[in-house]
């Protein structure tokens, strides 16, 4: 077995890593870490956890704790602060250590990086297309994570400055910290665009693929789940085979046969993605669509997979995959 600490594990992203984590065959929880909650029992988060889990601590009691891996579901500016321990496995669910040019922070996410030195030891991780290579790993952002699941396998048969990416995500994005933009009464009977050409995913997409693109998020009139859809221009046949190829051993993204959709319904609540691709009869475009849940492919499930990875054990341990959900 190995041991777990989670920190700030009251938001959605450390409750959703929390949920995967119990289910897990080879993981023992140590340490909840919440500053909110700290001395309060596990039920205080959810009256489901009871049992043998641990008391909340503080974030810094958790990350102090010894354990042998450690989630960090923390703010961005509070991540970036970490000083990890050693010989210990850190996956950082925020987005203090995505961009490797530490000169991106102050106008992507609003402060200086604290740690610009640091920053080359964490490992931006995809399974399917780059895995963790080191004990520190950068979970990649939802947005990001669905485009270029649609975008790296074929970025070498597109023009660049074509791409395209239109996404929507559910209000659970947002967080669990109570904002006007995710009160219902402007989610609800509501599509909304938000942070047009300024959102922190656009740069890391652009580090991903080796070229910016335009990208544009929607805030959805629904809990969870995402749908990116991305508009390119081919430079070579071909695109649906290099998807096939890239995912063909893959058991959590899946390429749609041909004229099946992605879809919202069939993702939420799993960690698995979906990707369509489409010809546009009008145009010389392609589509490439893909589906994820915004707080499993693209946070909890991701980090756990990349947690199986470091630590040596099957990929797909704790994750939700299987069923037929209605």
């Amino acid at each position: 077995m190995a041991t777990v600490a989670l920190l700030g594990a009251s938001g959605y992203s450390g409750q959703e890593t929390l949920d995967r984590v119990l289910r897990h065959p080879e993981l023992e929880v140590v340490a909840l870490g919440s500053d909110s909650l700290a001395g309060e029992p596990a039920a205080a988060l959810d009256v489901r956890l009871n049992g043998s889990l641990p008391r909340f601590v503080g974030n810094e009691e958790a990350l102090a704790s010894g354990a042998d891996l450690v989630f960090a579901c923390l703010g961005h500016d509070r991540a970036a602060l970490l000083e990890p321990p050693a010989d210990t496995v850190v996956v950082d669910l925020s987005g203090a250590h995505r961009l490797q040019d530490a000169a991106l922070y102050p106008a992507w996410y609003g402060f200086d990086h604290p740690r610009p030195a640091g920053l080359a030891a964490w490992s931006y991780a995809i399974p399917e297309l780059f895995p963790p290579a080191g004990p520190l790993i950068s979970n990649p952002g939802c947005y990001a994570t669905a485009a270029i699941l649609a975008l790296e396998p074929i970025k070498h048969a597109i023009e660049p400055a074509s791409v395209v990416v239109d996404a929507k995500s559910g209000v659970s994005g947002a967080g669990r910290e109570l904002k006007q933009s995710s009160h219902a009464g402007f989610v609800l009977e509501n599509v909304s665009p938000y942070k047009v050409g300024a959102h922190q995913h656009a740069p890391e997409i652009g580090q991903a693929l080796g070229f910016p693109v335009c990208f544009v998020p929607h805030l959805l009139p629904v809990r969870r789940g995402l749908l990116a859809t991305c508009y390119v221009q081919p430079t070579a046949d071909g695109l649906r085979a290099l998807l096939e190829e890239a995912y063909a051993d893959s058991d959590v993204v899946r390429v749609l046969p041909e004229g099946v959709v992605p879809e919202l319904a069939r993702v939420q609540h799993t960690d698995g993605a979906e990707i369509g691709i489409f010809d546009d009869r009008a145009t010389s475009h392609a589509v490439v669509i893909c589906a994820i849940d915004n707080l499993g492919k693209g946070a909890a499930g991701q980090a756990l997979q990349n947690a199986n990875l470091a630590l040596g054990f099957e990929q797909t341990l704790g994750l939700r995959l299987t069923g037929v959900l209605v």
